[in-house]
């Protein structure tokens, strides 16, 4: 096997292995993160607020409709991750082909299904009269760039899954230059507003999804794809379905109470959505860093648990959390801090970013528990735990959320937000506990019946 790319994190220094998977993935997640932030800083700049707004208030519906095959896409990292590390090449080439006929054609129907009901969701939403035509305009030509959105996912996902995290980050880092200079000259240069950017971001995503393709293509592993060969194995097309459904659906539950608080933004107000809309996305990066070890931590335990290697499980746990917690107190306190620096690439409106300041105040401060709760959820999905998972977090985060979201209606001034805000870290925090709980019993179980398993074997 070719060892260039691949990595067994069956192996080595937990340490070593957690920190240099998570850092490419972490650029990566960033760099994915500024694509849209690239949007909303140039249109917010050279557009204005309603069009800042406009893009902004586009991410929840989004989200909203990729999770369920962002989900899947989780789902394809654990069935290969557990396959590579059990050594089995054959299930690991069956789940590749699958996973990337799942994508196209659900690519396909996503981008159709976008186009046609974009406008019907923002009105869900409650969105203001003055920016839904422009929120609408930008929500279709993104959906329309969705195949290739989900070609990456998927692709990367299965690199990730063999220990290759570097070369998603290039591709990333290649589109992302792409999407800047698009943005630049479609927004400043031909005056395109929301459509120039959503048409920067529709290429630049074609892009990184044609380089990981093509890799997936050229390599020489087990992971290699042919296209000829891409279809639907039943065995790894349920796997995926079992797994990755819980995550989806968790994911959609996600966005919907993200829909759902959205709503109450939207009712104090364009300058309200748009401070929101500015810290949201600093936030959103803030996010997407902590996030990059709950894939360090899904990869890891995926293939350990393929090896049935519970011990070193239990202490990858340990060391991704302590890494995870010690460097989000430090981001989270850094951004916070210098959150007014950061916001001013949005807008230069002093009331619009003294309502992005106060939100991160109350949410981005307190980002490092979101991390924790990552940690708990990644090794839960690297054993193959995805409905107890999916409760868990529905009950102690988005549950937590809704119930404090209520409690704090009705808005109508961004002052009226602050339970909102507070909402975020205390979900994070009780869903943190509540899967740390659940996985250490989960894996105490597992152990002791492997360990039945190996002595009815030897008996025999």
């Amino acid at each position: 096997m070719n060892k260039k790319h691949t990595v067994d994190m069956t192996k080595g220094s937990i340490l070593k292995l957690i920190i240099a998977f998570a850092i490419p993935i972490m650029i990566s997640g960033v760099l994915q993160t500024l694509y849209n932030a690239a949007d909303m800083i140039v249109v917010g700049r050279f557009a204005g607020e309603k069009s800042l707004a406009a893009v902004g208030s586009t991410s929840s519906a989004i989200n909203l409709m990729l999770n369920i095959f962002v989900g899947l896409s989780s789902a394809t990292n654990v069935i290969v991750a557990r396959k590579f590390g059990a050594g089995n090449k054959s299930g690991v080439s069956k789940a590749v082909h699958t996973a990337i006929a799942v994508c196209l054609a659900g690519g396909i129907i996503l981008a159709i299904a976008g186009i046609l009901l974009s406008k019907q969701i923002l009105i869900w939403m409650g969105s203001p009269k003055d920016v839904i035509d422009l929120s609408t305009l930008y929500m279709r030509i993104y959906f329309a760039g969705v195949p290739a959105v989900l070609l990456y996912n998927f692709g990367s996902a299965i690199l990730r899954a063999v220990g290759d995290a570097k070369r998603p980050t290039y591709f990333l880092m290649s589109a992302g230059i792409i999407n800047v200079c698009l943005n630049l000259v479609f927004v400043i240069l031909f005056k395109m507003d929301v459509a120039g950017v959503a048409l920067a971001t529709v290429i630049s995503q074609v892009v990184s999804a044609l380089l990981v393709l093509r890799c997936l293509i050229k390599t020489d592993d087990c992971y290699k794809l042919s296209l000829k060969k891409v279809k639907m194995y039943a065995d790894e097309l349920k796997e995926i379905i079992l797994l990755g459904i819980p995550a989806g659906i968790q994911g959609s539950v996600f966005s919907i109470s993200n829909v759902i608080i959205q709503s109450s933004i939207n009712a104090c107000g364009s300058d309200v959505m748009a401070g929101n809309s500015a810290a949201s996305s600093v936030e959103g990066m803030v996010y997407i860093a902590l996030n990059s070890f709950f894939h360090a931590t899904l990869t890891f335990v995926g293939q350990n648990y393929g090896a049935h290697n519970f011990k070193r499980i239990r202490k990858g746990y340990w060391t991704a959390l302590g890494i995870s917690a010690t460097f989000g107190v430090v981001i989270s306190a850094a951004v916070s801090f210098f959150a007014p620096f950061f916001l001013q690439f949005y807008t230069d409106s002093e009331t619009v970013m003294n309502i992005g300041v106060q939100r991160m105040q109350y949410v981005c401060a307190l980002y490092f528990i979101c991390g924790m709760m990552e940690v708990g959820s990644g090794a839960l999905r690297g054993m193959g735990i995805a409905t107890r998972a999916m409760i868990t977090c529905l009950i102690g985060a988005c549950g937590t959320r809704l119930v404090m979201t209520i409690l704090g209606a009705p808005y109508s001034k961004a002052s009226d937000l602050i339970i909102l805000y507070a909402s975020y870290p205390i979900s994070w925090a009780l869903t943190a506990i509540a899967l740390a709980i659940l996985f250490f019993a989960i894996l105490k179980n597992r152990e002791r019946k492997w360990e039945q398993h190996k002595q009815e074997r030897i008996s025999q």
